[in-house]
């Protein structure tokens, strides 16, 4: 090995690494830490082949080469989901037919890049259920169904094991224990509440009961319809190594990535090195949140990956992103997040890198960090790294991680300078440009009173709702004349006497969907509730609130932390588990309430942390609504009013007469991320550690043969053997030069993956559909080209089948050409079927931008099976540039200033491409026409 001298050994000896401060390289101390992993990877795998030492010293002398040396990438893993990873484990199963057919051992034919294949993509929603079973009826009268008798959304459910004691309790839900059906006489108490199609809770424990009787049909109709494909991943896992099958549901690809796949170090054959990802999805970066480098590539390059060829990448530039100043302790995470995104997507930063340093780094939880990495499409950036630090250990401690792992997780990173601490400036890296952000600058805000594009800073609230006041009736002002917006009207509730002003409360209600689904708002806003109670505050009795978290689990870990019995006695009671006050299904305010804010003309407020709020939707009393995230829900449910500057008034009195302010009670970022690390992100590993050495029934329940090769069912029409390798030989051919080739399709500017191959529905009247048809399928049982990746004959006649490709051959929108030896107009497939019977190769003719969007595997490939042998544009995208080259096809580029038109190509003419013996990038070719 070239760089043998670079071996080192951590502790005892037991374990090597490849350490490159040995080259005694004072760049090195300045590269940025994600180039690092790149030098890294270099080093351990130069080979002289695929990786070089030349590429290496490209990597260390990245100031000069940033943007302009190609070098290798060999990361440490493959990260699949079944859409993209069907039809790569279909490739490999056909790869041991073909080397089996000439002799030689098909056990060979293995990944030798660990891959993890997570089956995530097949849940269909077939069955669900909306329903709120004994709530309130919010409309008053009678309640839905009463005299039509049991409903059918009140099926038995499977009990589960050991439910908690429930008999004997106030407003006892007489059951023995937690599992048991509901009683089946009398109507149960107005406050026993279950929702359909949420996990089941026993209403005064709040804890799951047993799996929702919806979410077992929808798998076992999941099952049903793709035991085809998890019969073939089963085999996948079993006969090959270095496969890893993750069984259907047990997550989301890049949840299952984070909460379970997520290494951070690798140790292989007594070496350990850093963790590394290519995904077969753009959203792959968010593991990056936790200092692991990784990105999304195409199918193909995924592939080769999997047998060992690195991603060729150019070296890329590294934006440094400085955080600094410090959080504004009213501002959340996704004021963060959305703050820290919409500043880097107006920075440019297309196709670079971006890495954070900087003191405010330190105040970002993981959570925060992996949902800024997720958000890189969002502003173009290939990778969004976050190095390795305090908080990043912090957080594995909660998770799988053993003490003895983190222990040599930390020293192996710091002994490659991997591991950061930001409070000594001098070991920032340089990078190719520096983004400040100050953190400080991003400020609480709340949208309304009408519209959820008119933002407001809190500590602007109580200018701008009188500034609405005063305005004429419009998209913000509600014209109330000077002498009556001092009014204030009395009324009586329960017997006490209060006032009602304009700007006053009267709806307020925390709701977990959306963007505050994250649960440190959650929690935020229940450590707040918690600390107000403890403070001796109170919200008056008649301001309408409620608490409708997005799914039992938001309950759960309310519950678990400690906070949900302080929201219960603000009066925020779970109501249930679906849309309410957004779309107006807010319980009728206190007649008296309604009485004093039309006797007073008032503009009475509602405050939600839901998506909708539209003058009038939450009730039609209530004129100005504001979305605002759930603490400050609390907040000004506690103020009884929006017309307050919480930095001057404070919140409240105490029975003592002591002022509260909203500073007092609002939790620290500190205690909220120490709350989530403990109750949240615990409880998710240990779910998820549980549900994986468990396994999943249906998935051990699932047969597979048990052979070295796989035994393929003619008849299936999910997985057949592709027709890449019927002529391998064990020679590789020279390229072959094209000679009188027709023009398959002749496209516009901006042919996007989707026009190349649908990923959606199978049209009933598609070459795909005559195809399913003639195998004696139903249209109910086409399910779509995603499902059907791993057969050949549906995704090359769904190649070019999209409605909306525009071929200048046809003048309209459609999946046709038109068959120039004949004149017809046909299917896309069955010209190239006529073609390919006659002996004629085909190219495309393109504008520019040919191939952008999403990237998957069949873009290349489908065109290979139609025939094509080159493309012809204008310009590329350079990943369906790749792919193209990955599978034979030339990706050709017109000289600058020369299109079809300006070469007056009509399409109909022959084309002849001669290649000479020896091709390299940006090589010119002759093509005649």
């Amino acid at each position: 090995h070239p760089y043998s001298h670079l071996i080192d050994t951590l502790k005892d000896g037991g374990i090597k690494f490849f350490n490159p401060q040995k080259l005694n390289d004072p760049r090195y101390d300045k590269l940025p830490l994600a180039i690092r992993v790149l030098l890294e990877a270099a080093i351990r795998n130069c080979d002289g082949f695929y990786t070089k030492e030349e590429d290496v010293q490209n990597i260390l002398d990245w100031q000069q080469q940033q943007n302009k040396a190609e070098v290798p990438f060999s990361p440490a893993r493959v990260l699949l989901q079944d859409f993209t990873g069907i039809p790569a484990m279909v490739d490999l199963a056909a790869m041991r037919d073909a080397v089996a057919k000439h002799g030689v051992d098909p056990c060979l034919i293995n990944p030798k890049c660990p891959t993890d294949l997570i089956v995530d993509h097949s849940l269909q929603i077939d069955y669900s259920r909306c329903a709120i079973q004994n709530a309130p009826n919010p409309g008053g009268g009678d309640g839905p169904n009463q005299s039509q008798g049991p409903s059918r959304s009140t099926t038995s459910r499977p009990l589960s094991r050991g439910g908690s004691q429930c008999r004997g309790q106030r407003g006892s839900c007489s059951k023995a224990v937690c599992s048991d059906p509901p009683a089946s006489s009398g109507r149960p108490p107005a406050s026993v509440q279950q929702i359909e199609n949420t996990p089941l809770l026993c209403p005064f424990h709040l804890q799951p009961v047993s799996e929702t009787e919806t979410a077992l049909k929808n798998q076992e109709m999941e099952l049903i319809r793709n035991k085809e494909r998890l019969q073939f991943f089963k085999w996948c896992s079993k006969a090959f190594k270095n496969v890893n099958v993750v069984p259907p549901d047990f997550g989301a690809v890049h949840q299952v990535n984070l909460e379970y796949l997520s290494r951070v170090v690798q140790v292989s054959d007594g070496f350990i090195y850093p963790d590394s990802v290519v995904g077969t999805d753009s959203h792959t970066t968010m593991i990056n949140g936790l200092g692991i480098l990784g990105w999304g590539v195409g199918g193909i390059e995924s592939e080769a990956v999997m047998l060992g060829q690195p991603v060729s990448l150019t070296l890329p530039q590294v934006v440094g992103c400085k955080l600094v100043g410090s959080i504004n302790p009213l501002t959340t995470s996704i004021d963060i997040v959305l703050g820290i995104t919409k500043h880097l997507r107006q920075a440019g930063i297309a196709g670079k890198f971006v890495e954070f340093f900087g003191p405010g780094v330190s105040q970002l939880s993981a959570p925060d960090r992996t949902t800024i990495a997720n958000m890189c499409p969002e502003y173009n950036a290939t990778a969004s790294f976050f190095p390795v630090d305090q908080v990043t250990l912090k957080h594995f401690k909660k998770t799988n991680f053993t003490q003895e792992k983190l222990e040599l997780l930390e020293s192996y990173m710091k002994a490659v300078k991997l591991f950061r601490s930001y409070e000594d400036a001098s070991t920032d890296p340089l990078y190719s440009e520096v983004i400040e952000i100050n953190l400080s600058s991003m400020v609480p805000c709340v949208s309304g009173p009408k519209r959820p594009q008119d933002r407001v800073a809190v500590s602007s609230m109580r200018e701008d709702f009188q500034s609405c006041l005063d305005e004429k009736v419009g998209f913000k002002g509600f014209h109330i004349s000077k002498e009556k917006q001092d009014i204030r009207v009395p009324f009586l509730h329960c017997g006490q006497e209060y006032q009602l002003v304009h700007g006053s409360v009267v709806i307020a209600a925390v709701i977990s969907c959306t963007n505050n689904c994250n649960p440190s708002v959650m929690l935020t806003a229940g450590l707040l509730a918690k600390k107000a109670v403890e403070a001796g505050l109170v919200v008056k009795p008649y301001i309408r609130t409620s608490l409708a978290p997005g799914s039992g689990m938001v309950t759960h870990y309310l519950n678990t932390s400690g906070v949900l019995p302080y929201f219960s006695q603000l009066g925020f009671e779970v109501i249930g588990y679906g849309c309410a006050t957004c779309v107006g299904n807010t319980a009728p305010l206190p007649e008296a309430v309604v009485d004093a804010i039309k006797q007073g003309d008032l503009v009475a407020c509602g405050v939600l942390s839901g998506n909708r709020h539209f003058e009038g939707r939450l009730c039609d009393c209530v004129r100005a609504n504001y979305l605002a995230s759930p603490p400050l829900v609390v907040a000004y449910a506690l103020a009884g009013t929006v017309g307050i500057d919480f930095e001057k008034e404070p919140l409240g009195v105490t029975s003592e007469g002591k002022e509260v302010y909203l500073c007092d009670i609002w939790p620290s970022r500190e205690e909220v991320q120490q709350t989530e690390e403990d109750t949240v992100i615990s409880s998710i590993f240990k779910d998820l550690r549980g549900r994986m050495e468990q396994g999943n029934t249906f998935w051990n329940n699932i047969e597979c043969p048990d052979s070295v090769v796989f035994p393929w069912d003619h008849k299936s029409t999910y997985i057949r053997s592709p027709s890449f390798f019927s002529k391998l030989g064990k020679e590789v051919p020279p390229p072959q030069s094209i000679e009188n080739a027709h023009v398959l399709l002749f496209l516009g500017n901006k042919v996007t993956t989707d026009h190349i191959s649908p990923a959606g529905s199978i049209a009933r009247v598609s070459a795909a559909a005559k195809y399913l048809l003639s195998k004696r399928l139903t249209p109910r049982e086409f399910n779509s080209y995603g499902a059907r990746r791993g057969n050949d004959a549906v995704m090359t006649r769904g190649t070019f089948a999209s409605i909306k490709l525009q071929n200048r051959f046809i003048g309209k929108p459609g999946p046709k050409t038109l068959h120039i030896p004949s004149g017809q107009t046909l299917d896309v497939f069955e010209a190239a079927e006529r073609y390919q019977r006659d002996g004629i190769p085909l190219i495309i003719l393109a504008g520019k931008d040919y191939g952008s969007g999403n990237s998957r595997d069949w873009v290349a490939k489908g065109p290979y099976l139609l025939g094509v042998r080159a493309v012809i544009a204008e310009s590329f995208e350079k990943l369906h540039k790749n792919q193209l080259v990955g599978m034979g096809i030339m990706p050709l580029q017109f000289l600058p200033g020369q299109n079809a038109d300006s070469l007056e190509l009509s399409g109909k003419e022959r084309f002849a491409i001669t290649l000479p013996d020896s091709l390299s990038p940006r090589q010119q070719l002759t093509v005649k026409v």
